[in-house]
């Protein structure tokens, strides 16, 4: 289907090539069409003069000799065009020299050439018949037509088959452009034969790719290093806050203490996600019963809508935690009433809030970002590790507003077979 929408759109380059080349073929054809024919009626008028001198010359030579008038020769002013005598008559010296004059085709495509001089102060003529010569020139310009026409017939579907190389390797960099930019730093165009331009924008393309591929794998060393680096000295820190004495300022440091740790764990996990780690333990789970157990253990108060619930094929442990952080996310960013729905084996959960930000409607979450002010401050790991989560057990995690306001998380989970 793709293949015939490219082919049937008429922006392409393909098409844009063939164009030029049937505009290229069509203005040489009528520049050498226009030359020939031009020169070619030059000389047939050159022929064509010369032919009925000669005739004029010889009939009064013949008239001279025999004193008979020959049938061709016209003595009378009476037999000869106007415009012959015209141009006869305009000469500065008419006793000297001939006049040559083309009457063009009538509607019996009968042309004649007409040879005029002065004998014994009168005028002559002679009449030549220049049928044939017409006839070769109107089947030269035919010929000239057809076999033109013949070759933009050839040459135009060949310069298509010829764009299409070039053609395919420019879809090629555009789907792996296209791979790049949805997130699969992955995918590369490969080495181009040749040394042309289109194969200096592969080599852009792959060498950008490599260069993001890069930095992203710099990122998630440096989050699992930070990570690992901050857990031991913070397993010591959370049991020296256990042995503080009770006081306000102890529950203060415990407090710190405890979302500290959260956000080591939380960076533990995606370092382990972006390893691809994580595997998951796939069971049935009947959403029914797992969703209002997660949502009692998160202790915040959520409304629970069940409409058809089906089973799941699902890691629980996973599903407990996208859901989570889910509801957690919605407490924190948006405002009440927090619901959850489930229908057949989709979650949803809704808050009333601002709603998701543009960017991250767009481009997804991301980790240390919370998108807008108005949706609270955080370290912005919710979100990025439900999306995670997601994908290691086989779900689509997707995000929208409402239209008459507040935040969408939508999880479709794979039915139980």
């Amino acid at each position: 289907m793709t293949a015939v929408r490219d082919l049937l759109n008429w922006r392409s380059l393909r098409w844009k090539t063939c164009l030029l080349v049937t505009v290229c073929c069509c203005a040489v054809a009528l520049t050498v069409g226009s030359l020939v024919h031009s020169s070619t009626r030059t000389r047939s008028m050159n022929d064509g003069a010369a032919k009925a001198v000669a005739a004029l010359s010889r009939d009064l030579e013949e008239y001279e000799r025999e004193g008979l008038e020959p049938s061709g020769l016209k003595l009378s002013p009476d037999t000869i065009p106007d415009e012959l005598l015209h141009r006869l008559h305009d000469r500065q010296d008419p006793a000297r020299g001939d006049v040559t004059w083309y009457e063009e085709p009538g509607p019996g495509d009968h042309p004649s050439m007409w040879a005029a001089r002065m004998h014994r102060g009168a005028p002559v003529a002679v009449e030549t018949d220049m049928t044939a010569d017409l006839l070769t020139r109107r089947a030269l310009d035919r010929h000239m037509w057809k076999y033109s026409l013949l070759t933009l017939a050839v040459v135009v579907p060949l310069s298509a088959l010829a764009a299409e190389l070039p053609h395919r390797r420019l879809r090629r960099v555009a789907r792996t452009a296209r791979r790049i930019g949805s997130g699969d730093l992955t995918a590369r165009t490969g080495p181009g034969r040749g040394n042309d331009e289109i194969t200096a924008i592969s080599a852009t393309v792959d060498s950008m790719a490599d260069g993001l591929h890069q930095r992203l794998l710099t990122e998630q060393r440096f989050t699992a290093d930070v990570a690992h680096e901050l857990r031991t000295p913070l397993m010591g820190l959370v049991t020296a806050s256990d042995l503080l004495p009770e006081s306000e300022a102890t529950d203060l440091v415990q407090d710190r203490v405890r979302v500290l740790r959260t956000l080591v764990e939380d960076l533990l996990e995606i370092s382990r996600l972006d390893a691809g780690a994580e595997r998951a333990e796939m069971r049935r789970v009947p959403l029914a019963e797992a969703v209002p157990d997660t949502l009692d253990r998160a202790g915040l108060r959520t409304r629970f809508t069940a409409t058809d619930a089906g089973c799941a094929e699902t890691d629980p442990r996973r599903l407990d935690r996208i859901v989570t952080n889910l509801v957690t996310n919605a407490h924190r960013h948006g405002r009440a009433p927090v619901e959850v729905t489930v229908a057949g084996t989709t979650v949803t959960v809704r808050d009333h809030g601002p709603g998701f930000p543009p960017d991250l409607l767009t481009d997804g979450p991301r980790r240390f970002r919370t998108g807008t002010p108005e949706r609270g401050r955080g370290h912005g790991l919710g979100l990025t590790i439900a999306r995670g989560q997601a994908a290691v057990v086989g779900a689509t995690l997707s995000f929208a507003n409402a239209s008459d306001g507040g935040a969408v998380a939508t999880l479709r989970l794979p039915a139980a077979g």
